[in-house]
């Protein structure tokens, strides 16, 4: 070594060690280069994240345009299946009765029919002032002591009732059957489906709600000509207007009991029916 090229005393730089000379910038030089090969490896992860971030926009862009054709889909076909009550003509066969459930002359009426099939959508009170997030409620609701009073008991000696019920209701459903003097047999589940037959999910509390249940109850025997092992309990049906229910469980209720005399209480439009009687204000 050169009298002029005196090692000095090691530098640590960057868990690194190299030793710097008196007048040269050898070990400069060194972290140089290891800096270049960093910002090299940094830019070529940057232009991958960006190629990433560019195919990934792509796909956000197609399914908007997934949905927004889906939703004009959608919308086109609720169009089409709107009733323009206008020009509706109620079923031949049927027998609506508009009247206020609380004050009709229930009495009077039990008088003249025994009927062999109970059917009930309770609007029920629903447990909070903005229950559905969001989604209008297009009707009255009752506190559950109104439709409790309901003179069920005096309607039926024998046959079935069926009662559709929400999420925090289904307790009180069974107390009101047990009151009226039915004993629960079965119930149904209604699968909510879009009209791509996707699985219809709405609000709910914890979990999207996607179905509703009805409640059988039977009091007394089975009315005659009463069927067994009919149809399934579950029912796959497209979700329609606001609390209007799947005619499949109309079809359900008269293959279980042909030729019966039905009722439906707190009925709509919608659900008028051939030879059922069916009583609600909204008729």
């Amino acid at each position: 070594m050169a009298k002029n090229e005196t090692l000095t005393s090691p530098i640590a730089a960057n868990n690194e060690t190299c030793f710097a000379y008196p007048f040269e910038a050898g070990c400069t030089t060194n972290h140089s280069s290891n800096n270049l090969s960093k910002d090299s490896s940094l830019d070529a992860r940057l232009i991958i994240l960006l190629e990433k971030e560019t195919e990934l926009k792509l796909q956000i862009d197609e399914l908007i345009e997934e949905i927004t054709n889906l939703e004009a889909i959608t919308k086109n076909r609720s169009r089409s299946n709107e009733i323009c009550w206008e020009d509706f003509e109620a079923p031949e066969w049927c027998v609506p009765i508009k009247a206020d459930v609380l004050t009709f002359e229930w009495d009077e009426f039990a008088k003249e029919c025994q009927f062999d099939v109970i059917l009930m959508d309770p609007p029920w009170q629903l447990a909070t002032h903005a229950p559905t997030r969001g989604v209008a409620i297009a009707y009255q609701q009752l506190p559950d002591v109104c439709i409790e009073e309901l003179p069920i008991p005096k309607l039926q000696k024998n046959g079935f009732l069926f009662i559709w019920v929400i999420n925090n209701k289904y307790s009180k459903a069974f107390e009101m059957m047990k009151k009226w003097g039915y004993t629960y047999c079965d119930d149904i589940t209604w699968v909510k489906q879009t009209v791509n037959r996707r699985m219809a999910k709405g609000h709910g509390f914890y979990l999207q709600h996607a179905k509703e249940t009805c409640l059988m109850g039977r009091k007394g025997e089975d009315p005659p000509g009463c069927n067994h092992s009919i149809s399934s309990d579950v029912i796959f049906s497209e979700r329609r207007g606001q609390s209007q229910k799947p005619e499949e469980l109309y079809e359900m209720i008269e293959e279980l009991v042909p030729n019966g005399n039905y009722l439906e209480i707190f009925g709509r439009k919608n659900n008028l029916r051939d030879y059922w009687v069916t009583i609600g204000n909204e008729l």
